[in-house]
């Protein structure tokens, strides 16, 4: 019986060319600045997204909560779309490390607007808490994979510039919504005081994020690492990987998101399925019928792994290593469901 892991693309193995540049790479300690295949990294981040420096850090989770740290002071406030990573998935990370509350809006499939970020924005007033950051998410997890395009973050970051705002993205899956967009990442350091980009996800490297900013906000961000326990002594070996997936992993991903096409256009044909939300790149959500956790017990017994999001919502995410055998397997597998 055929295996296929469709979980999340955090799953994914390193690939032979990937543990090679591994076992390869030169290291230091970088704590000390000395480690030159991180060094490497964060330059080569930076300059792919047109901002001035870089730095390297073990999760996006851990990338975000600096952002969030250097971008705020305690009493401050950010505004975010309500299913944010940052807000749902960090453990409560922006109260516990910053000290900010959140003003939550609900934008569709989690991409939210100038328009609606406006009037959430706080006038100076004592018994408020200063507006300060505002946080997107590229693509929005909890909205299916969903994109923002630069057209639609000009706008937004327009709206921060002259309220004075800091403006921060949540690149988890950036690279998936360039392949989408047509957008070039290089236009991003136009928009945004900070960008994570997570290198973890659909770009298969074993570890790690880089948190993009200007010179001045890396310096402290990289004192804010250091408190969060995030300095990481060799860990070009990791970086080493980063690159890798940085140079081969990134056109591919158009073939995660033709999977999850076919994916979606088979659930959609199914009777107990009741909804497939649109499909953008490489994440499937869809309701069932039955609860969801029924129907993964279901789909377990044929080799096939996923997650629920709620009680009767599934996530297929498909990744590099999900091939078009298992992709024919699993739509097999779907058809012949009676549930």
């Amino acid at each position: 019986m055929m295996t296929v892991d469709l979980r999340s693309d955090t799953v994914t193995k390193p690939t032979p060319g990937m543990l090679e540049a591994m076992w390869s790479a030169k290291v230091g300690d970088d704590v000390f600045g000395e480690d030159e295949t991180i060094n490497h990294l964060e330059e080569k981040a930076a300059a792919m997204f047109g901002m001035e420096a870089g730095l390297f850090c073990p999760s996006g989770t851990m990338t975000n909560q600096i952002a969030i740290k250097c971008f705020t002071q305690p009493l401050d406030e950010l505004i975010a779309d309500q299913t944010a990573h940052v807000y749902r998935y960090e453990g409560g990370g922006i109260a516990f490390n910053s000290g900010v509350s959140t003003r939550l809006l609900n934008g569709y499939r989690g991409i939210i607007t100038a328009e609606m970020i406006e009037p959430e924005i706080n006038a100076e007033n004592i018994h408020y808490p200063h507006t300060s950051l505002v946080v997107l998410e590229n693509t929005v997890n909890k909205g299916g994979g969903s994109c923002y395009t630069l057209n639609n973050i000009k706008p937004i970051a327009q709206l921060c510039q002259a309220q004075n705002l800091k403006l921060h993205l949540d690149g988890a899956r950036i690279f998936n919504a360039l392949a989408h967009t047509g957008d070039k990442a290089v236009d991003y350091g136009t928009y945004f005081d900070g960008i994570s980009v997570c290198l973890s996800k659909g770009l298969g490297a074993p570890v790690g994020s880089v948190l993009l900013a200007d010179k001045a906000t890396i310096k402290y961000a990289r004192r804010i690492r250091k408190v969060l326990g995030g300095g990481m002594r060799q860990a070009g070996f990791l970086a080493a990987a980063a690159i890798y997936a940085l140079d081969h992993h990134v056109e591919r991903l158009k073939i995660d998101h033709a999977h999850a096409h076919i994916l979606s256009d088979e659930l959609s044909k199914l009777s107990w399925v009741s909804h497939v939300m649109p499909v953008e790149t490489n994440i499937v959500l869809f309701d069932t019928l039955e609860p969801a956790k029924v129907v993964l017990a279901k789909l377990a017994e044929k080799g096939i792994k996923a997650s629920d999001t709620d009680k009767h919502r599934i996530r297929f995410v498909t990744h590099l290593d999900v091939h078009a055998d298992q992709v024919e397997y699993l739509v097999g597998v779907l058809k012949g469901f009676n549930c």
